[in-house]
């Protein structure tokens, strides 16, 4: 009796520790489009105007950094007070932070 399933009982080990070669993932690495961009930046600026009380044409922005997962853009307003705006991956605003 143990002689007939010992071929099914070997079939079904080596079936289990064969190992599929996976590929390891990677971080997805997409900058936006200048469109995308700009838009970023506008509702930055509109951000930042409402919450200092001034304009947004008074507002400058003065850097933008890509994270994983999200982005931050810098900003400084006529005051000279500094604020970060961050969007998540698909550039949705999240919140202004003063800095």
């Amino acid at each position: 009796m143990m002689k007939r399933f010992a071929p099914v009982l070997m079939l079904l080990l080596v079936g289990c520790s064969a190992s599929q070669d996976i590929p390891a993932q990677k971080a997805q690495k997409v900058k936006p489009g200048p469109l995308h961009s700009l838009e970023m930046e506008q509702l930055c600026r509109q951000n930042a105007a409402h919450r200092y009380n001034t304009v947004a044409q008074q507002i400058d922005v003065t850097g933008f950094e890509q994270f994983q997962g999200s982005y931050e853009m810098r900003g400084v307003t006529p005051r000279r007070e500094a604020f970060v705006c961050a969007f998540d991956s698909e550039g949705q605003f999240l919140h202004l932070s003063m800095r």
